[in-house]
Order: C-alpha cells, then sequence, then structure tokens
C-alpha cells in the first residue's frame, strides 16, 4: 500500500499563522520535500521538527519528483512544502501532484494561509468571480501578449510580481488594460511593513517610475466592465479611423489602435468576425498553442492549462475581423 503526499501550506510571512495541524502533519511524516531547504529549516527549527528534508525545486523536479513518488509507493508519507503559501500553486509541486495521482498516490492538502486569497480579500474589488494567473513571464513581448489576452477579461484578475519586475509589468498593464482601470497593490502580506495600496494603474506606474519597489507584491485588478452599450455602427467606426488617420496613422496602425482601445470597437469586429467565419477553429487554436508550447519548451497540455484558451480565440478573432476590415475598406492610404 502506497503512502500519501501531504501538501502543507506554509506561513508568507507571520509565523503565527502556521496551524497545529500543518505542525502535527510534518512531525508525523517520514520525511519533507523542500523548495528550498535552507529556508525550510528555520521553519522546523522554530517548531521543533526533526524529520529528513530532500529537496524538490523547478530545477530537478522531474528526477526528485520521480525519488520521492518511488518512496511513497514503497509506503512512506511525504510532506511538501514551499518557502510560502500553498504548494503546486503556481509551483512545481503541480508536477508532483500529477506524477502522485497518475500512479494511484493519495495526496491531501493542509490549508493554509495563500496570498492570492489574502489579496484578493483585502483589495476592495470584486470577489465573486476571479482569475489567478500568478507570474507573468518575464520576456516583454510574451508578458505584453498575455496581457493582451486578458483585456477582455471581466473577472477581477490576481498577479504575483517581484519588486525588480514591477515597473515594466505596470506599465505594460496600463498600456494592455487602460490607466483608469481600478488596481490593490499589496505588498509583503502579513509581515511587519505590510501594505495595501488602492489606486488605478496609470497612477501606480508613475508612482513606481519615481520609487524603488520593495517587497513582493500581489497586484488584485478589476476586471474589465461589462459594457450594455451597443457596438459601434460603421459610421462610428469609420469616424474613428479618419480621426486616427488625420493623426498621421498609417490605415492599417489605425483600424487596429481603434480595435484595441475601444470596448464597443472590439465587439463590432466580433460581430464581424462570427459573420465572415473568421474565428478560429479548435483545429486552429490547438496549432497555435503548440506553437506557444515549443517556444516555451513545454508540453502542450500544460500551456493549455494554464492560458485562456478561449481570450486568445477571441483576440486572433478581433485581429483577423480587422485585417478583413482593411482588405475591403474603401478608405485609401496617404
Amino acid at each position: 500500500m502506497s503512502g500519501t503526499l501531504y501538501l502543507v501550506a506554509t506561513p508568507i510571512g507571520n509565523l503565527g499563522d502556521f496551524s497545529p495541524r500543518a505542525v502535527e502533519t510534518l512531525q508525523n511524516a517520514d520525511f519533507i520535500a523542500a523548495e528550498d531547504t535552507r529556508v525550510s529549516v528555520k521553519l522546523l527549527n522554530h517548531f521543533d521538527i526533526k524529520k529528513p528534508l530532500v529537496s524538490y525545486h523547478e530545477h530537478n523536479r522531474a528526477s526528485a519528483g520521480q525519488a520521492i513518488l518511488t518512496r511513497l509507493l514503497g509506503g512512506e508519507t511525504c510532506a511538501l512544502v514551499t518557502d510560502a503559501g500553498m504548494p503546486a500553486i503556481s509551483d512545481p509541486g503541480e508536477d508532483l501532484v500529477r506524477l502522485c495521482a497518475e500512479n494511484g498516490v493519495p495526496v491531501l492538502a493542509i490549508p493554509g494561509c495563500c496570498a492570492a486569497v489574502y489579496a484578493l480579500a483585502v483589495s476592495g474589488l470584486p470577489t465573486g468571480r476571479f482569475t489567478f494567473e500568478g507570474f507573468l513571464p518575464s520576456g516583454k513581448k510574451e508578458r505584453r501578449e498575455q496581457l493582451h489576452e486578458l483585456t477582455g477579461e471581466t473577472r477581477t484578475m490576481i498577479f504575483h510580481e517581484a519588486p525588480h519586475r514591477l515597473r515594466a509589468t505596470l506599465a505594460d498593464m496600463a498600456e494592455a488594460f487602460g490607466g483608469d482601470r481600478k488596481i490593490a497593490l499589496c505588498r509583503e502580506l502579513t509581515k511587519l511593513h505590510e501594505d495595501t495600496v488602492r489606486t488605478t494603474l496609470a497612477a501606480a506606474a508613475d508612482y513606481y517610475a519615481a520609487n524603488e519597489p520593495r517587497g513582493e507584491y500581489v497586484l488584485v485588478i478589476a476586471g474589465r466592465e461589462k459594457s450594455a452599450a451597443a457596438a459601434l455602427t460603421l459610421e462610428e467606426g469609420v469616424a474613428l479611423v479618419l480621426r486616427r488617420r488625420e493623426e498621421g496613422m498609417r490605415l492599417k496602425d489605425a483600424v487596429r489602435a481603434v480595435a484595441e482601445k475601444n470596448t464597443r470597437a472590439r465587439m463590432a469586429l466580433l460581430q464581424v468576425a462570427q459573420q465572415e467565419n473568421l474565428v478560429p477553429t479548435d483545429e486552429e487554436m490547438t496549432a497555435k498553442m503548440q506553437e506557444r508550447a515549443d517556444k516555451l519548451k513545454k508540453p502542450l497540455e500544460e500551456v493549455m492549462a494554464k492560458s485562456n484558451v478561449e481570450s486568445i480565440r477571441r483576440n486572433e478573432a478581433i485581429r483577423r475581423a480587422a485585417d478583413w476590415v482593411i482588405e475591403h475598406s474603401t478608405i485609401e492610404e496617404k
């Protein structure tokens, strides 16, 4: 009979948040798998827990995961911990959980503090429906692409971000979602210098352009407001494009700028996409996601699971519709 894998949530800053059940689980486990043994040993020493430690992290998860699985199948129990928060959430522990599930090993979670849920609760933004996006890609192009995929998202969005990337991320968010979009910046949660600032993306970007970000951040951003307004009429759309053309934009750039910045224009282009059969098929979306998986050097299933495929489909439909409008336009380039 196999042992059990326990996912033990650890404090995100305040050791007082570690539950008696979590302490008991670690004390009773045969061994503990830790993201960083140097960090975890401090927690274990504080609670006088003496158990063998093994390393399990982003860079060794394939080999270490197999080694842990072998011990679990042999009947041992393992407690998995991260440096802070719940294992397997935006964390390589998800691979170990998947491995256990595939091999019939029981997995149980010992709940505790979760930075994303904590930040959402104190954000002052809608909590009924939300999406957790974790860390955005570090590359500028990939980060902007992912944010663009979320421009139509109506649910509250939650992101993790490191201080050294915060400025670039806020600037890209303001460009993607609009500077007036509400955001709560939650910093150093449960720690001595905990702070939550509720403002707009433009104000946040301006503030941190002049001030050094400090500490770890959770960013909670309002979703796009559901507009009851009708889609743009053809005449209104042409007027907006012509206005951009008068500012010196090329026709192609003017159409796409209107599509990206105007919600009603996006609605109109979605209608065009549907009427002209421009919405990507399931086969086309699979091929597109495969390209992304190849670029990231990750399995297709993992990329699909972490991506908002319908949002990507919608944005691709809008792009195709914009190209269709350009192709069939009677407005001439200057």
